[in-house]
Parts: structure tokens; C-alpha cells; sequence
């Protein structure tokens, strides 16, 4: 079993991220109708695909004095109904047009997004004016939503990093709405009436309150005519006034937190200004210089005194935002060392200033970042959205051209003002070790459960036609598709959507086969190493190299780097150096060994290892590869000779898929990718990477305690009989769009969420390589509803098995796979990683337009079928991690 754990602390850098900077594009369409709603299109031909944004400018800091949810309250109401479109309606248009939509809230804004086939607009811009007609927001309808938004709360209130984040807003904050999180709270919750929905949503959600963006593969002048026609007779009216922000000084404070993390986290926290201040793009560079890995507060890494180090941004608001540095320490050790240490190093920076290099390093890195937004037609969106609405900018170039006037001044300025002598809060996330899983005693009772519902949804009239045609996407993706003499598979797709170069990689490996007996963890050793530089460039020079560039490059299993194309091939030069020549010195083989194995530690003890192993154990059988593991003493035996032995062996090039996308042909590709990889070359034999099949499995139950989760996390899990390449893959994935990734038009959300009101989430799934394949169900919610979730999911399994699905359903799910094709196609990355996955796995490469024939052709009967040979409910493991379930 591999370790799951990453020196980069994945759940705090999605807090940390600084807001990117996209390129504006060239000659954006923009209106203003009679009514005051602003209007901005963007065509964007990546895909055929379009992203439809609306974002009102409300949020958080509107919600009424104890009821800070209001906002995300009337965010949910949206999908329940609004004027001329039931919520059955809704969910069933959102699954037909691919099932890719979601809203957020957030301090200040609100905003509604969908992404779908280009030639399906005219559906969505439809479905967002009749909301914006009205909500249904009934005490009815309120009733069955109140249980999903109290369960989206618990789950949240079982991670440590938001309430550590909540109560960091809470303090710098005091006395603003900003001291809120626009989440909400049960309590708040209990006492929300429909009426009280209804008032919030007539007073914020009108016209002159909303700008609707849209990016993508459209018409601007036929789109805009078509919002026109839609949205301009809708009335707009006077809106309550925003409520002033008055900041009051903030006051030093330390406090810590238990945590269900495998590490020790330590925090120090500032107030900095927000995006309304001149003084926001100094800020953000000044950010990055920090989190530089030039910088000395990483270089606390390795050095041995940290297991991450870094500076980032956790909120960003118009009057304020919050920045913090962090230190990661193994479980157990005492992080205030470390903290002075960080401390020591920031107020330096404060004092005497920042090296004028990073500063300029940090400027051309945030200016790249902006080109190659432009290469996911959503994020595009999103940008733009929050340029516009939550920034208040006439467009996101002005952030660029903010970033483009930044000085080494400007920065020291800033850093010295709001770094220097500052009160800070302190804080840290300490692990509460959790015991060994216990075996459950049974599954509970099963309350009583109808029939679930098979009715067809009579759509409006302007969903219905548009909606009822099944059409099999074409293969617009047109690639090169080479095998070079040493054995690299060469896969290039040209798109010149920006002048951008993104290449991905991939060397086929299973540690859990290639490990050598008694080393498990080698391959996490060699992973740590790569940052450590080449045999010709130490860890800084070849940091400065990328950064010369403004590259983003990775190595290992999985390598990357992207790049200017005007840097192409130098970036593909030091991708390279590193994979194939990584220096792996001594000293940092120690220090990371040490790191690792006290890591491993920590990690042994968590409730969420301790999950993923209780899941391995109970699907698969002793001795099975998976489960061996990774332990501290398997670390600390490793020498460098045997890391350098097991790259050597297992980084080959006959194990190896590059594929190249961005402003590139195929033979500039070609060219540049055999100077730098094509001396590379395998010795020795060629080595097993597919584990062996398994048998199915027996029926058990677990439970993991987590003292710190309010919410059951629950998976239901069993190992079914097939692989990628069976036939019944097919009919069961279709089967699945039957079962979820459709919202309320699926039958477990329907059932679990929007009637029940048990869930937040439930997620059904497949995954399926060359030798196996397994079957699960996820969903959190309260310990009581545990058994009766459990209940409704086997009742649905189940009838999959007995009872053909009926016609509508079997259109809808065909309509969520065939959509979801091009838009799983709408940004470099996914194409890429589309591409390289169907590579590794033998798939052929237009796999996806195969498999959208086979969809469309498989019948009801079909998938009864394949549920009733392989989908066993009598047969699925339980493992539940938080409370005991009641």
C-alpha cells in the first residue's frame, strides 16, 4: 500500500492560492441592457463547449445578523424550482445538457455557472432567465433542502483547515461581516423559513445586480441578441444598500486546534490589504517572492527543519485580505521552533528588503500564468467573473497590467507596512492520533423504503426539442501520434489557442510490484529527490532556470512543464535534465529520508490512512501487491545506492508517453522532444507493471474513529469481475448516469438528497484498469441516517439488477455520457490528461468517440444485465470513517 502524503499540503494551498490572472481577450463583446444587466462574451474556440456565468453581487457580507448562510441558503434554493421550471425540470435540463453546473458563494458575490456543448446555449441562457424571474423558495421545498445544507455544513466542520480558516476570519475580523464564513451554521439554519429566502431574494437578485459572462465556442453578436430577447423585459428595482466594512485593529492572538491530519501544522497570520487597494498587485508578488523556492523560507525545507514551508493567501476580500506562512513538522513535534524561525525570516525580508531577482521572477510567472489561462474556457470564465464582479475591474488585464507596473519599492513598501511589527494570529493544527479501525457488527436497520421514481419529466417547451435529440459527438481532435526510435510514445495535439506549450508525461510504473522486498517507499524517496536539481544544475541554479523562463516544471512517474512557447525548447531541455539526470546528493537523500520516515509515522495513525487501508484490506486478498506498506523502518533501511538503483531501473523510455499540446506542430514537437529525450535509452529487461486480477470480494464492516469529523464519511466498496477492456464496462457506466452525476434528474441524489435529505454529496463510481476493477458508492452524512442512506443506495442497486431502467432515464444518461465528451475535452490539461491516460492504458485514442457509439447503441436490457451479473449489494464492504454510526 503506497503512502498517501505530499510534502505540498494539497487542502492548504487551495486556500492559500492567490486569485490567477488571466489574459483579457483581444475584443471581448460587452452590453449593458435597458434593465442595468451587464453582459460580457468571450469566444473562445478550444471546444465546442460554453461556460454561462451569472454572477449577482451578493453574498456573505448581505445575509441578516445571525443568519450568516442566508446567501448560500438561496444558492441551493435556485435548483428547487424557479418561475416556469420546476426543480425536477431543473435537474433534468443541467443532466441532458451534460450534468456540469454548480453555484458558490462567497463574501461578496453569488454566482451560477454551467459548462456545455456550444450548440446547447440557447438551453442555458433559458434556464438562467427564468431564475432570474423568480425562485420558487416554498417552506415545502425549503424543508427537503435544509437537510442537504446542514449536511454540506457538518462536512465541512470535519476539516481542520476550514475551521482553523473560520476562526482566523473570525479574529482578524472582528465586528465585519467578513468575520462570518457565508457557509452558515445549523443553528442559523433551524430557523430559516422559505418567506425569510423569499424576502432575501426579492431585495439582491435583480437585473441591474448581475453581470453574465460567457466564454466559449459561440456567436458573440447572435448570442447577445438571443440574451436580449431573453432577459431585457425582466424589471429591475432599487437595491438595499451594501453593507460598509469598518476593519478595527487587530489583536495578537495564539490558539490551537485538534486536527485529523497526519502532521503538525503552525500558522502565522496577517491582515493585508484587499483587492480594492493600490497597494493588491504589490501584495501578490510579494507573496510569491516568499513562497519562492529560492527563498529562505522554503530552503527551511531542505535543510532538515521543516516538512513544508510556505507563504500564500487564505481569504481575499475588496477591503482586506489575509496572508499566512506555514510550517509543517511530523506528528509530534513541537512547532514553535520552526514558527520563530518563520518569523525570523519574514520580518528579515520586512527589514531589509527582497532580492530584486525574485521579484522579478514573480512578475514574469504571474504574466505567463495570464496566457495560459486562456487555455480552459471555464477557468477563462471563472476569471473573468471574479475580475468583474467580486474585484469590480472593467476587465482582468487590468490586474495584469497592475502586476506589469509592480517595483522592487512597491514591494518592500508593502512587506514593511504590513509585515513589520505587525499584530499577528497564531496558530496550530495539532493530530489526535486515532485508533486501529473496529469491526462493525452489522449494517443497522434499514427503515422502510418505497419505490424509487420513474416518471418521465415533461420539460418546458424551449428545453424539450432541443434536448430530446441524442447526437454522437464528432472527433474533433485531430493528433500526431509517433513511437520514437528509443521507445517514447509521441503524442502532439497543435492548438493555438494562446502561445502556450504544455507537455505531459508519463512513465508506466507500480510501485507495489517494482519495489524490491523490504524497500517500500523507495519510489517516494526518488519522487522527494527530483526538487533537489540535476547533475549539472544544484537545487537553486536549476530553480533560477525555470524561473529565467517562467516555467512550471515537475519530474518523476508523471512529469511536466509548462512554457512560453518562445521557450519551448529550453523548458523541455530542463524537464529532461531532470527526469533522467536528477543529482540526488547525499545530504538530501538524509534529510529526506528522515522527513519520510517520520511522516510515515504520523501518517500510520491517522483516520484517514487508516480508512484507505481498512478499504484495501477488506477488498482484497492477503498478499495481494496492494497491500503491502510503506513503515518507517522500510525507509530508514533505504541507502542512496538503492534509490539510484530503482531509478535507473524503472525510469525508462520504452515505459514512456509524452504528449505535447499548445501553439506547436507536430514537427517542431517532434524536433525538440528527440534532442533533449532521445539519447535516453532502457537497459535491462523490461519490467511487469500490470498487478494480477483478483478475485471478488466478501461482505464486511469497519468503522474508523475521527474525533474531529461532526459527519460519517461512508463508502460502500466491492471488487467486481471485469477489467477496462470488457464488455460490460459499458452498460455499467451507463447504468451509473443512471444512478448519479446528474444532481436531482439521478436517482440517488433523488432519493438520498432531495427527498430524504440525508446528503450533501453521494457518489457513484468505477474504476477499471487492464486486470481489475472496483465498484463503490460515497456519501457523508449524520451517524442516525448512516443504516438509511445505506438502505435507499441498496434498494437502488438493486433494482439496476431486477428491473430495466425506464426510457427517460435511459435518454438522460445517454445524454450525460455523450455531452460530458466534449466538455471533459474543454481545457489543454484535460485533453492532455485525456490523452495520456487512454495511452497508458491501451486505449485506443479516440476511445472516448468509441465508447459515445457503444453508448449510444446499448439498451436497457443491456445494463439489467450487467448490473444483475456484476454489481453484488449483498457483497459490498463498509467502512465509515467519524462517529460510530447510531
Amino acid at each position: 500500500m503506497k503512502p498517501r502524503f505530499l510534502f505540498i499540503l494539497p487542502a492548504l494551498l487551495a486556500l492559500a492560492a492567490a486569485p490567477a490572472l488571466r489574459a483579457a481577450d483581444a475584443q471581448p463583446t460587452r452590453a449593458t441592457l435597458p434593465n442595468g444587466m451587464k453582459v460580457v462574451i468571450i469566444r473562445n474556440t478550444l471546444a465546442p463547449v460554453v461556460t454561462v456565468e451569472a454572477n449577482f453581487m451578493v453574498g456573505g457580507d448581505e445575509t441578516p445578523a445571525g443568519f450568516p448562510g442566508m446567501a448560500h441558503a438561496q444558492e441551493h434554493m435556485a435548483f428547487r424550482g424557479c418561475q416556469g421550471m420546476t426543480a425536477d425540470q431543473t435537474a433534468a435540463i443541467f443532466a441532458l445538457l451534460g450534468g456540469d453546473n454548480n453555484a458558490d458563494t462567497q463574501q461578496n458575490i453569488t454566482q451560477y455557472f454551467e459548462t456545455l456543448p456550444a450548440a446547447d446555449i440557447d438551453v442555458a441562457l433559458e434556464a438562467e432567465a427564468a431564475c432570474l424571474r423568480g425562485v420558487d423558495d416554498s417552506q415545502a421545498e425549503w424543508d427537503h433542502e435544509r437537510g442537504a445544507i446542514e449536511q454540506e455544513v457538518a462536512r465541512d466542520l470535519s476539516n481542520p483547515t476550514y475551521k482553523f480558516v473560520n476562526r482566523l476570519n473570525a479574529d482578524l475580523f472582528a465586528g465585519t461581516p467578513y468575520a462570518h464564513d457565508p457557509l452558515g451554521t445549523r443553528d442559523s439554519f433551524d430557523k430559516t423559513t422559505g418567506a425569510m429566502l423569499k424576502d432575501f431574494y426579492e431585495k439582491w437578485y435583480t437585473p441591474s445586480n448581475m453581470i453574465l459572462v460567457i466564454v466559449g465556442d459561440v456567436d458573440p453578436a447572435a448570442t447577445l441578441a438571443k440574451i436580449r430577447n431573453l432577459y431585457s423585459d425582466i424589471p429591475s428595482h432599487p437595491l438595499p444598500p451594501h453593507p460598509a466594512i469598518e476593519l478595527q485593529p487587530v489583536k495578537s492572538e495564539s490558539f490551537t486546534l485538534d486536527s485529523n491530519l497526519p502532521y503538525v501544522l503552525g500558522f502565522v497570520a496577517w491582515r493585508m490589504p484587499g483587492t480594492d487597494s493600490p497597494d493588491y498587485a504589490a501584495m501578490q508578488i510579494l507573496g510569491d517572492v516568499l513562497s519562492s523556492q529560492r527563498a529562505d523560507l522554503y530552503g527551511m525545507v531542505p535543510a532538515g527543519k521543516a516538512l513544508a514551508a510556505e507563504f500564500g493567501l487564505a481569504e481575499t476580500y475588496p477591503k482586506a485580505s489575509v496572508a499566512f506562512g506555514l510550517v509543517a513538522q511530523p506528528a509530534g513535534v513541537d512547532t514553535a521552533p520552526a514558527l520563530d524561525e518563520m518569523k525570523q525570516i519574514i520580518d528579515r525580508y520586512a527589514q531589509n528588503g527582497v532580492p530584486a531577482d525574485l521579484v522579478d521572477a514573480a512578475k514574469r510567472a504571474e504574466i505567463a500564468q495570464a496566457e495560459f489561462q486562456r487555455n480552459s474556457i471555464s477557468d477563462l470564465a471563472s476569471v473573468w467573473s471574479q475580475a468583474l464582479a467580486a474585484e469590480g475591474r472593467n476587465s482582468p488585464e487590468e490586474d495584469v497590467d497592475a502586476i506589469r507596473k509592480v517595483t522592487v519599492d512597491d514591494v518592500n513598501r508593502v512587506a514593511k507596512q504590513y509585515l513589520l511589527n505587525a499584530n499577528t494570529i497564531t496558530a496550530t493544527l495539532k493530530p489526535v492520533p486515532t485508533g486501529e479501525p473496529v469491526a462493525a457488527k452489522g449494517f443497522g436497520g434499514a427503515e422502510s423504503v418505497t419505490s424509487a421514481p420513474t416518471r418521465p419529466v415533461v420539460l418546458p417547451e424551449w428545453a424539450a426539442k432541443p434536448l430530446d435529440t441524442l447526437q454522437v459527438p464528432e472527433n474533433y481532435l485531430q493528433v500526431s501520434d509517433t513511437k520514437l526510435p528509443n521507445g517514447i510514445r509521441l503524442i502532439v495535439r497543435t492548438d493555438t489557442t494562446s502561445p502556450t506549450v504544455t507537455v505531459m508525461g508519463s512513465v508506466k510504473h507500480e510501485g507495489d510490484l517494482q519495489s524490491p522486498p523490504g524497500q517500500e517507499g523507495v519510489g517516494d524517496i526518488l519522487d522527494g529527490l527530483y526538487s533537489y536539481g540535476t547533475t549539472s544544475l544544484d537545487r537553486l541554479a536549476f530553480a533560477k532556470a525555470l524561473d529565467d523562463i517562467a516555467a512550471s516544471e515537475s519530474a518523476g512517474y508523471s512529469f511536466s512543464v509548462k512554457v512560453l512557447k518562445e521557450y519551448f525548447s529550453r523548458g523541455v531541455q530542463l524537464l529532461a535534465d531532470n527526469e533522467l539526470h536528477p543529482a540526488l546528493p547525499q545530504q538530501a537523500f538524509t534529510i529526506t529520508q528522515h522527513q519520510t520516515a517520520q511522516f510515515v509515522a504520523g501518517n500510520m495513525k491517522s483516520p484517514g490512512y487508516r480508512t484507505d487501508r481498512a478499504i484495501d484490506v477488506a477488498l482484497l486478498p492477503t498478499g495481494d501487491p496492494v497491500l503491502r506498506e510503506v513503515t518507517p523502518a522500510t525507509v530508514s533501511n533505504l541507502t542512496l545506492a538503492d534509490v539510484k538503483q530503482y531509478h535507473d531501473a524503472t525510469i525508462r523510455p520504452d515505459l514512456t508517453t509524452i504528449v505535447v499540446i499548445g501553439d506547436v506542430t507536430p514537427d517542431e514537437a517532434k524536433t525538440v522532444i528527440e534532442k533533449w529525450f532521445g539519447n535516453w535509452a532502457a537497459t535491462g529487461s523490461k519490467p511487469n507493471t500490470t498487478l494480477p486480477p483478483v478475485p471478488v470480494n466478501k461482505a464486511s464492516a469497519a468503522n474508523v474513529a475521527d474525533p474531529e469529523a461532526v459527519q460519517d464519511s461512508v463508502t460502500l466498496a466491492e471488487q467486481i469481475d471485469i477489467n477496462r477492456f470488457s464488455p460490460d464496462y459499458y452498460p455499467l457506466q451507463l447504468g451509473n448516469h443512471v444512478l448519479g452525476g446528474g444532481f436531482y434528474a439521478t436517482r440517488l441524489y433523488h432519493d438520498l438528497r432531495q427527498v430524504a435529505g440525508y446528503v450533501y454529496n453521494v457518489d457513484v463510481g468505477m474504476h477499471a484498469d487492464k486486470t481489475r476493477a472496483s465498484y463503490s458508492v460515497d456519501y457523508g452524512c449524520d451517524p442516525p441516517n448512516v443504516s438509511k442512506a445505506r438502505a435507499l443506495i441498496v434498494r437502488d442497486l438493486n433494482q439496476m439488477r431486477t428491473e430495466d431502467v425506464s426510457a427517460a432515464e435511459l435518454h438522460q444518461a445517454k445524454a450525460l455520457l455523450l455531452r460530458q465528451i466534449p466538455l471533459s475535452e474543454s481545457s489543454e490539461d484535460a485533453v492532455a490528461g485525456g490523452l495520456l491516460g487512454r495511452a497508458d492504458m491501451g486505449l485506443p485514442l479516440d476511445e472516448p468517440i468509441v465508447a459515445a457509439k457503444k453508448y449510444y447503441a446499448l439498451t436497457a436490457d443491456d445494463i439489467r444485465a450487467a448490473f444483475a451479473k456484476h454489481v453484488q449489494p449483498d457483497d459490498l464492504v463498509q467502512v465509515v470513517r467519524g462517529p460510530a454510526p447510531q
